[in-house]
């Protein structure tokens, strides 16, 4: 299904497409759910912790960062499993490193609000 349309139609037609990946990806993925949880206690850090601007956009960004390896790795398990529901090596191969693009963004996370917390 190729998008036809152009200048500010595909410009709105795409915010369209974010809102159903949005409404998707929090109805179908447990894990999206659980890290949004997960960011609002970031979230709560942060404003009791930030000292400064920089502090607390560091830490903002952290929270973002993952959300968005959260949903490479959706995106990774539906085009995994729309190719075929049968277990093949590369499949779960490509699952597993999706899965470790999540952990380390929680691992960048913790480092960052460790070290703003305690310096």
């Amino acid at each position: 299904m190729k998008n036809t349309a152009t200048g500010i139609k595909r410009i709105l037609m795409a915010f369209v497409y974010s809102y159903q990946g949005l409404r998707a990806v929090y109805k179908t993925e447990a894990a999206f759910r659980q890290d949004l949880c997960a960011c609002a206690v970031g979230l709560l850090l942060c404003a009791l912790f930030a000292r400064n601007i920089t502090e607390y956009a560091v830490m903002i960004l952290s929270l973002f960062l993952i959300i968005l390896m959260e949903l490479v790795n959706s995106a990774i398990e539906v085009i995994i499993d729309r190719i075929s529901p049968r277990y093949h090596p590369l499949s779960g191969r490509a699952k597993d490193i999706g899965s470790l693009l999540v952990c380390l963004a929680f691992a960048n996370a913790l480092i960052i609000y460790g070290l703003i917390i305690l310096f």
